[in-house]
């Protein structure tokens, strides 16, 4: 992987898929990519309509099914768990609708061992990924001034810096969780992602993107297209929860006041254009500003 190391032993990875009523046939992909890349592997199940244990019994990996929608994070903390009583050293988080490449994880894992060996702390490192509908990769983020930048990666590939990485496909040190600690399940869903990567570097504990390690991954339900760009379409309810998290993320004592601006000014972006442009606008502006009247209040969990 250009000029970082090959990594040396047998890393202990577990991987761990969150599903809600998934694709079955995208979810049989996705194991078919991952498994020969991790040492374990469970599904943790928030209660899908879908039966996943002939699938799980199949390929004979672990099924957690938690017989409710107790969300993401939830699921995460319970995966993790799992992870550590399997005696792993690293966990793999995944979307149920993710594909990694067949060298991902062990991409990933020179990464890691690369920042171990050169002694930087870090609290994760994680994939580029394509979303096959636009089919650019997504660049890397990271704050500057009052703005979220985008570090895209190099031509020579390698390591980027990050603020925060998507969930899926980034690969954690146990002792990162243990620094850390785990995903706040009162976000429910959501920012789970942004806010364990801003604690982790409030922590000391940097993001980091790897170029060369790649993975298909949806994001969003749909696209908008908008002056030349494609915008992410998700769900009025999934919108809700964006606004609400943001201001609850914002709220906490520990966050940076540029953060807190960008959060704010994120919420009235997303408010302004989806209640105007985007189907079933009245649906997203009544459950937006249901989320931020949930945010201000403190109300957090399963809407």
């Amino acid at each position: 992987m250009n000029d970082l190391a090959a990594p040396e032993g047998d890393p202990r990875i577990c991987g761990i898929i969150v599903t809600y009523n998934p694709d079955l046939g995208t979810l049989e992909r996705l194991l078919d990519s991952v498994m020969p890349q991790v040492s374990n592997l469970v599904i943790v199940d928030n209660g899908s309509s879908v039966n996943l244990g002939d699938l799980a019994d199949r390929h004979e990996i672990a099924l957690l099914p938690l017989g409710d929608n107790f969300g993401i994070a939830r699921a995460q903390n319970i995966g993790i768990e799992f992870a550590r009583d399997c005696l792993a050293t690293y966990v793999l988080l995944l979307d149920q609708d993710s594909i990694p490449a067949p060298d991902m994880v062990s991409r990933l894992v020179t990464a890691a061992r690369h920042l171990e060996q050169i002694c930087q702390p870090y609290a994760a490192v994680g994939p580029t990924y394509v979303d096959h509908r636009q089919g650019e990769a997504a660049p890397f983020v990271y704050l500057k001034g009052l703005s979220l930048k985008r570090r895209p990666c190099p031509a020579s590939g390698g390591l980027v810096e990050a603020d925060f990485l998507i969930a899926s496909g980034s690969l954690m040190p146990l002792h990162s969780l243990d620094a850390v600690g785990g995903m706040i399940e009162e976000l429910f869903i959501d920012y789970v992602d942004i806010e364990w990567g801003l604690r982790a570097r409030q922590n000391g504990l940097k993001s980091y993107g790897v170029c060369d390690a790649l993975m298909e991954h949806a994001l969003g339900d749909s696209w908008i297209p908008y002056k030349g760009r494609q915008i992410p379409l998700h769900s009025p309810l999934r919108h809700y929860y964006h606004v609400r998290n943001a201001i609850w993320l914002a709220r906490r004592p520990w966050i940076s006041a540029a953060w807190v601006v960008v959060l704010l000014w994120r919420v009235i972006r997303q408010f302004a254009f989806f209640s105007v442009f985007a189907p079933q606008r009245r649906a997203h502006a009544r459950l937006m500003s249901l989320g931020i009247w949930h945010g201000i209040r403190g109300r957090m969990g399963r809407k």
